[in-house]
């Protein structure tokens, strides 16, 4: 795990850039490197230093920062801050980290800074025969985009999602849910090794699974191949549970 995360701030109001600063001076392992005005004063040292973590505010003279985010390269995390909350969902469309809506408490920034921290650290490699990792505090729920909202799904509540050309298709206990995702960034929502991929078209949860005969898995009423490409890896994680 990183010992701190580097961070930048990018806020035209200074009331709102000195609570950030004196939130960020609280936690141990935040390093504020630099304080701008305006996305165009940072976006020198932004390239230069190359920060972990961007907190960026939305409505701002000459450049908005929803405008901003496509111009990074590379593309720090980012946490946006803003008085406003008509903007999630686009939010949610460039992949920022934390959507923090004005006036936001330290708690409430603490958990995602935090949040943010924990993902630093690298998964343990499984290399051992019957060695396990470290289980990760149980997940409850995700956000998924579907058509023009953004719908809360039970982590508990899925099944399997199914490759469908440019979408997803996410068969839960209840419903199917279309949503534009790849599947990799579907793994990084999902906790492992709770949720696994079986084939180029079909990602399952393990405890949803009824049975396997010939490399097909039941779950309820589907019957879910898998593929020799992720064979090998699928029965070595299923030796792990034992």
């Amino acid at each position: 795990m990183k010992d701190k995360l580097t961070c930048y701030i990018i806020e035209d109001e200074h009331l709102a850039q000195e609570i950030l600063e004196e939130y960020i001076r609280k936690v141990s392992f935040l390093e504020l490197k630099g304080c701008f005005m305006s996305p165009l004063e940072a976006a020198g040292p932004l390239a230069a230093d190359k920060p972990d973590l961007l907190f960026l505010d939305i409505n701002m003279p000459d450049l908005d920062g929803l405008s901003f985010i496509p111009m990074l390269n590379p593309k720090p995390m980012i946490i946006l801050t803003t008085a406003y909350d008509q903007y999630a969902l686009k939010a949610y469309d460039l992949e920022v980290k934390d959507y923090l809506l004005k006036p936001f408490t330290f708690e409430r920034f603490y958990k995602g800074v935090l949040r943010l921290y924990q993902e630093q650290s690298p998964r343990p490699a499984l290399d051992k025969p019957g060695e396990k990792a470290e289980p990760k505090p149980e997940q409850e729920y995700i956000f998924l985009k579907v058509g023009h909202r953004i719908q809360k799904v039970a982590v508990r509540d899925i099944l399997f999602a199914e490759g469908m050309k440019d979408y997803l298709r996410i068969h839960t206990t209840d419903e199917k849910l279309m949503t534009l995702l790849s599947f990799a960034k579907l793994e990084e929502l999902l906790p492992a090794p709770d949720f696994v991929r079986v084939h180029r078209s079909f990602l399952v949860a393990v405890d949803k699974i009824d049975h396997i005969e010939k490399n097909r898995i039941q779950i309820a009423d589907q019957v879910i191949p898998i593929s020799d490409t992720y064979a090998e890896a699928f029965y070595k994680m299923l030796r792990g549970f034992h």
